[in-house]
């Protein structure tokens, strides 16, 4: 289902501008309407704040989804899906309901990179109208209208706790037997794709996190996101040139397929290439801990960290 004309995952800012004036503002109205979140989000390294982005300047309207508040506080892990219950009381505060539609967008620096993340989070949790901005840098450069400052307050919503699409998720002990089993007799292949930079998938760059390894999971497939975007102005590429990326790199729509990164967020990007690109949402599943838990917990007499020039 649509609403007010957004039928694909991926919007344009001419197609969220037009949805946008169709939205009924009265605090009155019951009627569905459409949310912009801001998920900006920065690299530990970075010394940049998605809080301080959304301030400066954002869509009118829009709340902030904080990557870094809303996951596992359990977890030693940085972003790990936070609970049904969690997710439900931060959707409440942030004044969205189950039948409102999600637009979510990226920092006007990085154009696409942690509001996939959250798009796939809102879907992985059943919500029914999610979409992608393709992008905030695009919206600003177009003259759509932008405001700053702290956003008004809003009021606080019924959310039903939603139950976790397991399909869409893979954890670290499966991960790792698919990577021991790779290239033996009778093994389903699985195509385990990284967002990473080619650097830290080969393991001649550092990672951002002190400490981490670099290198990568055994026979998985270099996808750094920089492929999967225009190099000027940050959008996604279109669905040809995806299409050719995925093919350079021999991906195979009909086999499974696991995205990873460095902390579960831009893994989430290739999510959405692939869905840009064509590729069926069946046999599609994010790992969730990605390289900050995979390089935490394989032991030395596994080697399946693997590194090459």
């Amino acid at each position: 289902m649509s609403l007010y004309g957004l039928e694909t995952y991926l919007v344009s800012p001419s197609e969220l501008n037009t949805a946008l004036k169709k939205n009924v503002c009265s605090k009155l109205s019951t009627a569905p309407k459409i949310v912009p979140l801001c998920a900006s989000w920065f690299l530990p390294n970075d010394g940049r704040n998605g809080k301080e982005t959304f301030l400066a300047e954002r869509i009118p309207r829009a709340q902030f989804f904080d990557l870094d508040a809303i996951k596992d506080p359990h977890s030693p892990y940085p972003h790990m899906l936070p609970s049904a219950e969690d997710f439900a009381v931060a959707i409440r505060k942030l004044g969205i309901r189950r039948h409102d539609s999600v637009v979510v967008y990226d920092s006007k620096e990085l154009g696409i990179f942690s509001a996939p993340r959250v798009g796939w989070t809102l879907q992985a949790f059943g919500h029914p109208n999610v979409h992608v901005l393709n992008n905030f840098s695009k919206w600003v450069e177009e003259g759509y209208p932008t405001e700053s400052g702290e956003p008004s307050a809003v009021d606080e919503v019924d959310y039903p706790v939603p139950e976790l699409d397991k399909a869409k998720v893979v954890a670290f002990e499966e991960v790792r037997e698919i990577a021991k089993e790779q290239g033996l007799e009778g093994a389903e292949e699985v195509q385990i794709l990284d967002a990473r930079s080619l650097g830290r998938w080969k393991g001649t760059d550092p990672e951002p996190r002190e400490g981490l390894s670099s290198g990568h999971i055994p026979h998985s497939i270099s996808v750094p996101v920089s492929d999967l975007l225009d190099a000027d102005s940050k959008t996604l590429l279109p669905a040809a040139k995806l299409q050719e990326v995925f093919k350079s790199k021999s991906i195979d729509p009909s086999k499974p397929i696991i995205t990873s990164c460095g902390t579960g967020v831009t893994a989430a990007v290739i999510d959405a290439a692939l869905t840009e690109a064509g590729f069926p949402t069946e046999q599609r599943r994010l790992y969730d801990g990605s390289w900050t838990e995979w390089a935490q917990r394989v032991r030395p007499s596994d080697h399946l960290i693997r590194k090459s020039e």
